[in-house]
């Protein structure tokens, strides 16, 4: 811990300040991309979480003595865990997707950044904070593409009656139809069978090429491709 309880006021002002700026970083990024918690949340909670280390720190001077041990590290463990509460409320469900998941870990992270300014560790977290924001800048197209990778496809098949079951889309695809995750089959009015398959984790390029796998089977008359709800 630098500092001690003979810190000037205006060291622990700069402080704070340090703080709200630091966590503005992370905040506008996330404001980028119309978060909720953005801006304003981002800066509270790093000035918050700083605030509270310094009072843990040098706010109890007063009362040391002899038999009584001041242990800063207390209160900075509260902040880590209790801060989960503030990261909760970013998460959304919408059906199979999770969302937030990124802003209630820049939250969390944001509030780790304000402990150590509050502590007086001014290069570690000036150096988090750009490994926080290379992290959702830098790394997010890597990100995007292994999200493309990892989405579901959905395809239809027209084929005569009982022309195609799932061993035949197995004999068909080979280690592919190891991503198929759904088969429904309906029958038609006209006497052909509707064949829906889902895939997962196939990337546009690999569900072209099944689409032309499928269309060879003889009993196929076509093949569309209809993207699953949650991809």
């Amino acid at each position: 811990m630098n500092g001690s309880i003979s810190t000037p006021e205006w060291e622990l002002v700069s402080r704070l300040v340090v703080a709200a700026l630091l966590g503005s970083l992370i905040g506008v990024e996330r404001e980028r991309v119309a978060w909720a918690a953005g801006l304003r949340t981002h800066m509270l909670v790093s000035v918050g979480a700083c605030l509270v280390m310094i009072v843990s720190a040098f706010g109890f001077g007063g009362v040391l003595g002899p038999n009584i041990v001041l242990d800063p590290s207390r209160v900075a463990a509260q902040v880590v865990s209790g801060i989960g509460f503030l990261g909760a409320g970013t998460i959304l469900l919408r059906g199979d997707i999770v969302r937030g998941l990124t802003t209630a870990a820049s939250l969390w992270a944001v509030a780790a950044v304000g402990l150590a300014i509050g502590g007086g560790l001014y290069v570690p977290a000036t150096a988090a904070t750009l490994i926080m924001l290379a992290i959702l800048t830098v790394l997010k197209p890597v990100e995007e593409w292994f999200q493309h990778r990892n989405i579901s496809h959905e395809l239809t098949l027209l084929a005569d009656r009982h022309g195609v079951s799932i061993d035949t889309l197995n004999e068909a695809l080979g280690y592919r139809a190891r991503r198929i995750t759904r088969f429904v089959c309906s029958p038609n009015a006209d006497g052909s069978d509707e064949i829906r398959v889902r895939f997962e984790r196939i990337s546009t390029p690999e569900l072209l090429h099944i689409a032309t796998q499928l269309e060879a089977i003889p009993l196929v008359h076509k093949v569309v491709r209809t993207d699953a709800p949650n991809s």
